[in-house]
């Protein structure tokens, strides 16, 4: 029987199991393994931003500092501007398989409705920046 997220080890394995499947993935791996230098560092940054979405993390030393979007659009940036939403369809489809396989729960169901809605607010505002 699976159990539902309970803490940043469970976030850790979720986010760990997640980026091996997407670095697999023949359309998000070129983006990934190209961008990213630093796999364990950005692994341990990932897990502190889902703990802090999931849990509202209030320890200083425990929450998430950054800016994906900016990221995200310097990404497809270097990219010529091409992310469309099947990248980030191919990601939303990765995330649910690897949550389902892992765990079942409401923490699991708030990740995937979060994930969804962090995916299509980030997909807007890679096209809005490309206006301008």
């Amino acid at each position: 029987m699976k159990q539902d997220i309970q803490n940043r080890e469970d976030i850790a394995l979720l986010v760990s199991e997640f980026y091996k499947k997407v670095r697999q993935d023949d359309v998000l791996g070129p983006f990934f393994n190209d961008t990213i230098k630093h796999w364990d560092q950005h692994l341990n940054h990932l897990t502190t931003f889902w703990e802090t979405s999931l849990f509202m993390t209030k320890k200083l030393e425990q929450k998430y500092y950054g800016n994906p979007l900016e990221a995200h659009v310097k990404v497809d940036k270097n990219y010529n501007h091409s992310i469309t939403e099947l990248h980030f369809g191919i990601w939303l489809n990765l995330w649910y398989q690897t949550l389902d396989e892992l765990f079942e729960g409401d923490v699991v169901e708030n990740a995937k409705r979060r994930a969804r809605k962090m995916g299509t607010f980030m997909y807007l505002k890679i096209f809005e920046a490309r206006q301008k």
